[in-house]
């Protein structure tokens, strides 16, 4: 398994570390860890001198390095040592998203897992910054772990879906290894505006989804409420749900439902990771 952590040192990049690396406790893993200096900086910086490849060495390659092999220290002292785990550094002078696709095609890399901050950071996120730019200009796997979230055994994982099939099953693939690893249980769970009954192709692909998650044994939850955030909240705090998964294509519908401007009214963004799944 090859997974990308991109920091940039602060305390929400520490935690999906943390978490990455407890998440994958049982599993062996190659981990990258992946400072991007932001190459807009660098070109106003330089607007009075050539910048040459010494200058940007000494100025940026160079503290990030330093600041890499804190953050491997940093590993050390706060995780046991496991076996199964490697660590590697990487610092790229580059736009961010350019560097996180090459590195994700040159390390074959299976999933990114990235913090963000908050609430209303995540309204943000979605639509604009690193990590919104990520799970949807990206094509990998994301997790996306909010900064209060702390890895508990993953027990309830809530995948939400329209049930309008846009995508392969085999994008699937992700979440049924998290399943087969945690022996977590899966709840898929349909939002809808208004007590609206399922068309055919709908209830087909309903029939789909149930026959590729079989072996997990998924229950299907039907929420209906004026106020579709109250409905979903209730749902993850009485199932005390772990996780929400989603398909990448899907986020658009799923940005309608939970990424309105009462956000910050939400309290499980703060603390419950997303995984976002591409093709």
């Amino acid at each position: 398994m090859n997974v990308l952590l991109p920091t940039d040192f602060s305390e929400n990049s520490w935690n999906a570390i943390s978490y990455a690396i407890a998440f994958f406790e049982n599993t062996e893993c190659n981990f990258y860890l992946l400072h991007v200096n932001r190459i807009e900086g660098m070109v106003a910086s330089a607007e009075n001198y050539i910048t040459t490849e010494d200058v940007i060495e000494e100025i940026y390659t160079k503290p990030s390095r330093t600041k890499l092999r804190q953050q491997l220290k940093q590993v050390r002292e706060n995780h046991k040592v496991n076996k199964n785990h490697r660590f590697y550094t990487l610092t790229e002078n580059y736009f961010f998203l350019e560097a996180i696709r090459k590195h994700v095609e040159e390390k074959k890399i299976d999933m990114i897992v990235m913090g963000t901050k908050g609430a209303s950071g995540l309204s943000k996120f979605i639509v604009g910054s690193n990590t919104g730019d990520v799970i949807t200009k990206v094509k990998c796997t994301t997790l996306v772990v909010p900064e209060c979230a702390k890895y508990n055994k993953l027990q309830e994982v809530a995948f939400t879906s329209d049930f309008n099939l846009t995508y392969d099953l085999n994008i699937l693939q992700p979440l049924t290894n998290v399943l087969k690893d945690t022996k977590g249980n899966l709840r898929v769970i349909h939002i809808q505006n208004k007590d609206t009954t399922l068309n055919p192709e709908q209830l087909n692909n309903k029939e789909l989804l149930n026959d590729y998650f079989e072996e997990f044994n998924p229950s299907f939850h039907f929420l209906t409420n004026k106020n579709v955030e109250d409905a979903i909240e209730c749902f993850v705090e009485s199932r005390s749900v772990d996780m929400i998964a989603m398909v990448a294509k899907n986020l658009n519908y799923f940005q309608n439902i939970l990424f309105h401007s009462k956000v910050e009214k939400i309290t499980y963004h703060t603390d419950i990771p997303f995984l976002v799944l591409h093709e």
